[in-house]
């Protein structure tokens, strides 16, 4: 659907393949796994750039990884991330401990995708701002952010907190989030969106699932790094 209505990079949600279960390794793959195949498939028959979102990556040791990969258009695999900071908290009236199943990553990535600089983020990391600063100093222009936001966070922090990366860091912020209750009774936000260097929502999916499509302007990136120098 989203290679139809012209998008020439896809962005998938965080753990789109696999998101809940009594298990920590249940659900975990290797990077040459289906999902990570799956996404190349796709980008080499639509012709499209794809973020394979997240997925469980099983490990030879110790812990999986929440683990994001970044696919070109021919199908190559271009960039990995790890997802650095560890969904530790309680909200909702649900504890989430996403550290005694997961390790966390230790990189920051920023990779050429489509002519353009793409920077890597999952779901929690999207409340430290420190990391997407990084993000710019390693030159990205669009800032990627698979997620799973919880109901009870997001339908209060979601946008506040995209549009908020998207402005202070003057760069496009594409944002694919789950949406629905899961079988263990957790609920995920959804609202994919995605938010233009202003601040404001080029296009967003409404409750239920969905494909937010949008025209970047990078001409207008670059006027607005012109004319409000605050990165520099």
């Amino acid at each position: 659907r989203a290679a139809e209505a012209g998008a020439s990079l896809v962005v998938l949600p965080e753990k789109w393949p696999y998101i809940h279960g009594p298990r920590p390794l249940e659900g975990a793959e290797p990077l040459d796994g289906p999902a990570v195949s799956a996404s190349r498939y796709w980008a080499r028959e639509l012709g499209i750039a794809v973020l394979c979102g997240s997925l469980i990556e099983a490990r030879d040791e110790g812990l999986p990884c929440n683990t994001s990969v970044l696919v070109a258009p021919g199908g190559e695999v271009v960039a990995t991330y790890r997802k650095l900071h560890m969904f530790d908290v309680d909200v909702g009236g649900v504890s989430y401990r996403e550290s005694a199943a997961t390790a966390p990553g230790a990189e920051v990535v920023v990779a050429p995708v489509l002519g353009r600089r793409v920077g890597m983020s999952v779901c929690y990391d999207l409340r430290f701002p420190e990391l997407y600063r990084a993000l710019m100093l390693g030159g990205a222009e669009i800032v990627v952010v698979p997620a799973a936001f919880t109901e009870a966070t997001g339908r209060d922090h979601w946008e506040p907190l995209l549009r908020a990366r998207a402005i202070e860091n003057q760069a496009f912020v594409l944002a694919a989030g789950q949406y629905g209750t899961h079988d263990d009774g957790t609920v995920s936000h959804g609202r994919s969106m995605i938010v233009d260097p202003w601040g404001v929502v080029m296009a967003q999916v409404p409750d239920g699932e969905g494909v937010a499509v949008a025209d970047l302007a990078f001409d207008r990136l670059a006027d607005i790094r012109r004319r409000l120098p605050a990165l520099r």
